[in-house]
């Protein structure tokens, strides 16, 4: 991050641009805790999630924590409430019985809270401390507000009720997608040091040399995982790793969360709505052990997270890591099914330009991706700026999932992004490709 002096017209541009960042992440919460009422919003729908009020206030109050008590130096809003909304103090099982704001309250801290933000950006130096060089402090705020909106649409998929949300379908296929691509051996650039708003767990870029591999063109389809079911899959202990069998008993697996028996297919719940399971969507709400095991099955693994982010970075031509996979520009609506414009993972061929230079599809939006890796610092890895946000995660706990889904803001994602989560976790909008060895006489010689 620089921290040289800007021009003017720099810092009113990153002013504006943040101005706007905020202000499209506090449109997407309001559009997701103002379609349900009160009762809705102070009930808790799982004992994994949050209730909706909780994500609320939550946000805001990281908001005033970091940018006006931390950054502005200014007086607290609501000091006396630190405790209730701090995720490490308090499980998400127990925040139900917590004092919470109600809502009426807790939307009007938010809005005081963001009144202020918007005061102090007219002012801020972007040059006066690490924290704030670039924006970065606004920035990781608006990530933690998109984050927390994932968090949020997913608790609506587990409520129950009349359906609350809707938005249009995903884009029909465009392309033929399917098969393996190659992926040469040779080193590539894993993680970055230049990205002004990347979070302290993608730092710092580094040199990984990978041998050759092969790795799905596209994320593993609904067909594709019938296909495993039908086979007996989730009855058979050998395709299954001895912790992963241990819960699929436990857990009584037999198919994606959401899914159920229709006749003689499947249907799958989105939102309160149920419709037939289509073949050609990536599979979602699979957890890391049936991700697993389904790549035990069909004779293959899954990807390491270096692998996943050659694929989905490496450009062999310009002999570079690129920030995505078409390049270096943002996400627009044709490079991936990203920010909630669609409620469920476009079917395969859905992107063709958000392909990558070896022609890998799909790997940003529609599904996060687990990969076989442990969440680990990179080489080098410095807390910035606090220890709660990566590294106390680190550890074989916990397995990193990449790419985004399509309840992933584009703010929240990008080729070096990483998200981790428990091996058992399903409720999250989770899929995955698969990848194996190359065989020396697939490699170059």
């Amino acid at each position: 991050m620089t921290t040289t002096e800007r021009p003017d017209a720099d810092a009113e541009r990153l002013r504006d641009r943040i101005a706007a960042e905020l202000a499209r992440a506090r449109a997407r919460t309001a559009l997701l805790t103002d379609a349900v009422d009160d009762d809705d919003l102070t009930r808790q729908h799982s004992t994994l999630m949050s209730p909706l009020v909780w994500d609320l206030a939550h946000v805001g109050n990281q908001e005033e924590l970091w940018l006006v008590r931390d950054v502005g130096g200014r007086e607290p809003v609501r000091h006396d409430i630190d405790d209730l909304y701090d995720a490490f103090k308090q499980p998400r099982r127990d925040r139900p019985s917590l004092p919470l704001l109600p809502p009426a309250e807790a939307r009007a801290y938010v809005r005081t809270v963001r009144d202020k933000v918007y005061d102090l950006l007219d002012c801020i130096r972007f040059t006066e401390r690490p924290l704030v060089a670039d924006g970065f402090a606004f920035a990781m705020i608006v990530q933690h507000e998109q984050q927390h909106d994932e968090t949020m649409l997913a608790t609506h998929q587990l409520r129950a009720g009349a359906p609350v949300l809707d938005a249009p379908p995903p884009p029909e296929p465009r392309a033929r997608v399917g098969g393996e691509v190659l992926v040469p051996a040779g080193p590539f650039t894993m993680g970055t040091s230049t990205d002004p708003w990347a979070l302290d767990n993608e730092r710092p870029a580094h040199t990984v040399d990978l041998p050759a591999y092969a790795i799905d063109a596209a994320p593993v389809t609904n067909g594709q995982y019938r296909e495993f079911i039908a086979a007996g899959g989730y009855d058979e202990p050998r395709w299954w790793s001895e912790a992963g069998w241990r819960h699929r008993n436990e857990a009584d697996l037999s198919a994606p969360m959401h899914w159920r028996r229709d006749g003689d297919g499947w249907a799958y719940r989105r939102f309160g709505r149920w419709s037939p399971v289509r073949d050609d969507e990536p599979v979602v709400h699979v957890c890391w052990y049936e991700a697993q095991a389904y790549a035990a099955w069909a004779g293959k693994r899954l990807p390491t997270e270096a692998e996943w982010e050659k694929a989905a970075r490496w450009d062999p031509a310009a002999g570079r890591s690129r920030r995505y996979p078409w390049g270096d520009a943002d996400p627009g609506d044709a490079h991936a099914n990203l920010g909630q414009r669609h409620l469920w993972p476009a079917p395969v061929g859905a992107y063709p330009q958000g392909a990558s230079p070896l022609g890998v599809h799909q790997l940003i939006g529609d599904v996060w991706e687990w990969t076989s890796s442990t969440f680990r610092g990179h080489p080098g890895f410095t807390v910035f700026p606090y220890r709660e946000y990566s590294e106390v995660f680190f550890g074989d706990d916990h397995r990193v999932l990449r790419g985004g889904s399509f309840g992933t803001d584009r703010s929240a994602c990008r080729g070096t992004f990483r998200n981790w989560d428990y091996p058992i976790r399903r409720q999250i909008f989770s899929g995955f490709r698969c990848a194996r060895d190359a065989g020396a006489e697939e490699c170059p010689a």
